[in-house]
């Protein structure tokens, strides 16, 4: 019995490569901390630069979430991805500075400029949907700047959820994990954001 009690109070294995750095980071290894921040600094800066007014505070808000990565090492306990914890710090973080900052409506980038880490989901939307294109063809500028508009009309959430599952691959679950829902919940908001890009870009996409 006190064997198999020994057993059951064993820490389950960490699998994540990320929490295995970020466990090293907590225990001190500054070399640890680096290779997170070069995994991941580009991926936050483009999910960012969709949220923020400017390439310069897609950076700093990139910035922030990994000094709040480090100031939380000593406490850090890998119940989830490392990823779904990151991006949990970043979507507060965005929240909190579209709080702060309102709703601006300045253009950071040109509707044919890519991001970090290649096309935007607005340029990979407007791929997809390439064939659905009607006989007058917009040029490829004109439909990204379309899409992006569109992006920009959805709700706070609806945008991330959208951001994180087109632009980083994120799963529901890991997704839902995040940003602090349930799974059903995260379809829901994926499912109303695809509809009202649907209704958005219908004019372009027949």
């Amino acid at each position: 019995m006190a064997v198999a009690e020994a057993e059951s109070t064993k820490p389950a294995r960490i699998t994540d490569p990320d929490a295995q750095l970020m466990m090293r980071v907590r225990d001190g290894d500054e070399e640890a901390f680096a290779q997170l921040v070069s995994a991941y600094q580009n991926r936050l800066i483009g999910v960012f630069y969709h949220i923020a007014a400017t390439r310069d505070e897609a950076e700093d808000l990139a910035q922030e979430t990994f000094l709040r990565v480090y100031r939380a090492r000593g406490t850090y306990e890998p119940t989830a991805k490392f990823s779904t914890w990151l991006y949990r710090i970043a979507q507060n973080l965005a929240s909190n500075s579209r709080r702060g900052a309102g709703r601006r409506k300045e253009v950071a980038y040109g509707g044919n400029e890519s991001g970090p880490l290649g096309p935007r989901p607005a340029e990979n939307v407007a791929t997809e949907k390439s064939a659905l294109m009607p006989s007058r063809m917009l040029a490829k500028a004109e439909v990204q700047d379309i899409v992006r508009l569109a992006l920009d009309e959805l709700g706070e959430r609806q945008k991330m959820a959208v951001l994180l599952h087109k632009f980083e691959g994120m799963s529901y679950a890991d997704i839902a994990e995040s940003m602090e829902m349930s799974i059903p919940a995260v379809k829901s908001l994926l499912s109303r954001a695809r509809e009202k890009l649907r209704s958005r870009l219908e004019a372009y996409v027949r």
